[in-house]
């Protein structure tokens, strides 16, 4: 059996690659996050993942493109339903590069963090899996949040402090600006 996992973060990665990784099923990586605001966050964030592949052994498809112009396109009409196409977008690379690379499953690490919506995900990875012909892989990795900052920390990793977009940059700055006062 052979899973394709989004990946979207080097952090966010390492405790379902981990669970994932024990031998019975072949897990490559796949890099596709044209939503990460500024460039640099983006940078960041690829050079993290390069060494989290190399440090796990992980092999990966690099999709290297930034389109923050077809992100906003799609999202600025709409900016509360924001992430339910950054979801999509990223799930729906995914699974296109699941299916032409021969894999059965394809997943997300964005199912580690705390702070997604669970529930969007995985009803928008089986609509997409039911769309292209293969299963979406649903795991409720938030039980190793702990254990994966830990192990980021111990690998050295960049660690982000907001979700990617424009947007959660933003509402990060604000929300520090409304603490402060």
């Amino acid at each position: 059996m052979k899973l394709l996992v989004h990946i979207c973060c080097g952090p966010c990665a390492i405790y379902p690659l981990k669970k994932i990784l024990d031998g019975k099923i072949e897990v490559w990586g796949f890099f596709f996050n044209p939503n990460i605001h500024p460039y640099t966050e983006y940078q960041k964030r690829l050079e993290a993942v390069k060494i989290l592949a190399e440090k796990m052994d992980v092999k990966m498809i690099y999709r290297d493109e930034y389109n923050l112009e077809e992100f906003l396109k799609n999202t600025i009409s709409n900016i509360d339903a924001r992430c339910g196409y950054c979801y999509s977008s990223r799930l729906e690379a995914t699974a296109i590069a699941a299916r032409e690379n021969s894999f059965d499953y394809f997943s997300s690490s964005l199912l580690y963090s705390k702070y997604q919506d669970h529930e969007l995900i995985r009803g928008i990875g089986k609509g997409i899996g039911e769309r292209f012909g293969i299963s979406f892989y649903y795991d409720d990795f938030r039980i190793g949040w702990k254990e994966g900052i830990q192990n980021s920390k111990d690998m050295g990793l960049y660690r982000q402090q907001y979700c990617g977009c424009i947007f959660s940059e933003k509402e990060r700055y604000l929300r520090n600006q409304i603490v402060k006062r």
